[in-house]
């Protein structure tokens, strides 16, 4: 399909921007759903892309962490589901817990005048009680692969009446870690109407290249190259000569900042820990969050967070996507992350819904290459730090 440009996305031409939720023809239902959520008009991906799902078009969108990507394909996958039909009719995939968690809130507030089922199946939950709640009419499925895949090889995810198939951070989902069982899922037959969305924050060349032989004739609202999606993050860098001088900075830093919420990312759960073991033995309230964690420890540390009981918060690259804490105005790279494309999902945690947000990256001399790469790939602004930095966050 051919595409045209704007200043931010390359788009399919039949991409219009409607900026009222009440011009996209849907449901009564569903709308008093979407008010009752907090929602008073469509963010911009939301106004591109609700109303080609409505229509059941294949799409593949890309949208900066915090501007309503969520909502948009619970809004258009919703205004697809026949509430009479007591069938799942809504699957989601996701690459964490968490995420799913997030995502299942959402769907269960937005369809709430729908009598919308709901299901989180993930692993760590109790398997049959996901089976019971497919038993019982679940509509709207969200879940980790290898649960979901547990389900269908177990035959007790009825794919019949499957109309939307959802992958969210659909970069992560196409990566070997879960490429594999995503495709066996793929493979286990679905409808052949069955409505296929892909969306992130990021679309590596690699990941299209494989969205396009799942995808038929699909809309395309993907970032333009030229435009990286942090619009409202400040990124600065700090030198650092030694390893042991990172901890002496963060610990400067703190003393000459306004920070309200602070997420702090680290490569590997052994550097996290060891920061938060000596973070906190100089008196910071902060905690740990990292994927080998037993998941109601996670979840209740991030709910600490979010409620502010805890104002910093060390991660490894778990929390690097999708994961909606809009209170934090600052992000630390403790190190750089392996994967560049993790660095834009990181510091996307700050600065969401319009919000200022500010990124500090701390960079040994081995750590320079790295950046400089993240520079050039992605034409990023990132200035050294200057200063007089009291000011920068508020």
């Amino acid at each position: 399909m051919t595409t045209i440009e704007t200043t931010n996305f390359v788009e399919s031409p039949d991409v219009e921007s409607v900026k009222s939720f009440d011009n996209m023809e849907l449901p009564d239902i569903l709308l008093r759903g979407i008010y009752s959520f907090g929602f008073e008009r469509p963010s911009g991906i939301q106004g591109k892309a609700i109303i080609p799902m409505s229509k059941g078009r294949d799409i593949i969108a890309q949208a900066q962490s915090g501007t309503g990507k969520t909502g948009t394909f619970v809004i258009g996958s919703l205004s697809r589901v026949d509430p009479s039909i007591k069938a799942p009719q809504v699957l989601i995939l996701v690459h964490t817990h968490e995420l799913a968690d997030q995502i299942a809130k959402v769907a269960t507030t937005i369809g709430s005048y729908m009598q919308l089922q709901v299901l989180c199946a993930i692993g760590g939950s109790n398997v049959r009680e996901n089976m019971k709640a497919l038993e019982g009419g679940a509509q709207f499925i969200v879940g980790t692969p290898g649960r979901i895949y547990d389900l269908v090889n177990r035959n007790v995810l009825d794919r019949s009446n499957i109309r939307v198939l959802i992958m969210d951070e659909a970069d992560q989902m196409l990566e070997d870690l879960f490429y594999k069982q995503v495709m066996c899922i793929l493979q286990k037959g679905f409808p052949e109407q069955t409505q296929v969305a892909l969306f992130s924050a990021t679309m590596p060349s690699e990941v299209i290249e494989v969205a396009n032989t799942i995808l038929r004739n699909p809309v395309r609202i993907l970032m333009n190259p030229e435009a990286v999606p942090l619009d409202g993050i400040d990124q600065f860098y700090i030198d650092i000569q030694r390893e042991d001088h990172k901890f002496e900075c963060i610990c400067d830093l703190y003393k000459h900042l306004n920070i309200t919420q602070a997420l702090i990312f680290c490569n590997k759960r052994q550097k996290a820990e060891l920061l938060m073991e000596k973070m906190s033995a100089q008196g910071y309230p902060i905690s740990c969050i990292h994927g080998e964690m037993e998941k109601t420890e996670r979840t209740r540390r991030l709910n600490e967070f979010r409620t502010g009981a805890t104002r910093v918060l060390i991660s490894t690259d778990l929390l690097a996507r999708g994961i909606d804490v809009q209170q934090v105005s600052l992000v630390i790279n403790y190190e750089l992350p392996s994967n560049r494309e993790n660095y834009i999902h990181r510091i996307g945690r700050s600065g969401r819904f319009g919000r200022k947000g500010t990124a500090i990256n701390l960079i040994l001399p081995e750590e320079e290459p790295v950046l400089k790469d993240l520079v050039e790939t992605f034409g990023l602004n990132i200035k050294p730090m200057p200063q007089d930095i009291s000011k920068l966050i508020v």
